[in-house]
């Protein structure tokens, strides 16, 4: 995970940590723990420049000020993060016992939030310093933490977005035939790092028949004419993710391609016109998939059609049936349907959305057209 650039002062993460820990005690939880990864960076600014088996931990809790137990020897790191004067640092050295340190900050009988990535043996650590705590996932116990994003971060997500689009915007003047999926990827991740991108999470290029498979790991099959190909690329500018696809053609496309390109369009608008405050998440995927599966591909759109958005380029919300959390003004989510047809060819189509006060904002506009490439 990557230090963020974004233009936040102390206060800004004052406020997000004073929040959490009332999120927290909302939710029956008698604080949050968190470690280095997403969460941290969100709350502190702070991303240690290695993860190692010494323990750094953030604890949050209601009436009681920040701190960050961290090793003393990246102390000196830890209190140049952006946040770090909204907090106390708690430092141990080696040979001392973190979680005895950790422990004195924490109710012996409590009920905590613990971030998804902590390591299984600090949660161990903890659990045989304080055996009358409990602990359960941030994702589980406070799924909506980072989801409803403030001005900044959306300017931050919308410049994200407008990078990703300048990359399809190169990357469609790009001869594909006759050159080799792998080929392709590496241009888009030079394009999206020449447009500002610090870090690039994924670069899909799925040539025909890999274009079934949503997730294929790019490899060396060679692009052909008359080949329809899946891009699906994105990753981290300053500190917050882009993610965009778009499936173009190489020379004319036939007629059930055209078809099943036109499915996928109108799918992916009906997602994005179901989204306005106070709806639940799941009528977004509901919306889309009842355009392909009334148009009989419905078993062929194997995924959801859509993930969160922010400092990762997947978090929740989760656009899938049975999420009913209802849309916040300032929620960042995909919204992108898909068709797989096995052995043959696969189409999705991407944008990333924001929830405005009475619809949605898309904060990617390029053409969601067929579009034809040499």
């Amino acid at each position: 995970m990557t230090g963020t650039a974004a233009p936040f002062a102390a206060d800004d993460y004052r406020a997000r940590m004073e929040r959490a820990a009332r999120s927290a005690a909302e939710a029956g939880l008698a604080g949050l723990l968190v470690a280095p990864g997403p969460d941290l960076v969100w709350l502190t600014g702070y991303a240690p420049t290695a993860v190692t088996e010494r323990l750094t931990l953030l604890v949050l809790a209601p009436g009681q000020d920040p701190v960050l137990v961290v090793p003393t020897l990246e102390a000196p790191d830890a209190a140049k993060a952006a946040g770090a004067s909204a907090l106390t640092l708690r430092d141990w050295t080696d040979g001392k016992d973190p979680y005895a340190a950790t422990a004195a900050l924490l109710g012996a009988d409590g009920r905590f939030g613990i971030s998804d990535n902590a390591w299984a043996m600090h949660l161990l650590g903890l659990q045989k310093a304080l055996p009358g705590t409990s602990y359960a996932s941030l994702t589980e116990a406070l799924p909506m933490l980072r989801a409803v994003k403030d001005t900044a971060e959306l300017e931050l997500l919308t410049a994200a977005g407008a990078a990703a689009d300048a990359t399809f915007e190169e990357i469609r003047k790009i001869p594909f035939g006759g050159r080799r999926e792998s080929e392709v990827a590496a241009d888009l991740a030079g394009l999206l790092r020449r447009f500002g991108h610090s870090q690039v999470d994924f670069t899909i290029v799925a040539s025909g028949p890999n274009g079934a498979n949503p997730h294929h790991e790019v490899g060396d099959r060679g692009i052909e004419r008359g080949d329809m190909v899946v891009l699906d690329f994105g990753g981290l500018k300053d500190g917050y993710g882009s993610d965009t696809s778009r499936t173009v053609h190489v020379g004319e496309p036939t007629d059930e391609e055209r078809r099943v390109h036109d499915l996928v369009r109108a799918a992916q608008e009906a997602g994005f016109r179901a989204v306005r405050p106070g709806v639940p998440c799941q009528e977004v995927d509901r919306a889309a998939r009842a355009v392909i599966a009334d148009a009989g591909y419905g078993e062929y759109f194997i995924h959801r059609t859509g993930h969160g958005i922010g400092v990762t380029t997947h978090e929740p919300p989760y656009m899938i049936e049975g999420e009913e959390q209802p849309l916040v003004p300032g929620m960042c989510f995909s919204v992108e349907p898909g068709v797989y047809l096995p052995g043959r060819f696969g189409v999705r189509i991407e944008d990333i959305v924001t929830v405005t006060e009475d619809g949605g904002r898309r904060l990617n506009d390029t053409t969601r057209e067929m579009v034809i490439v040499d």
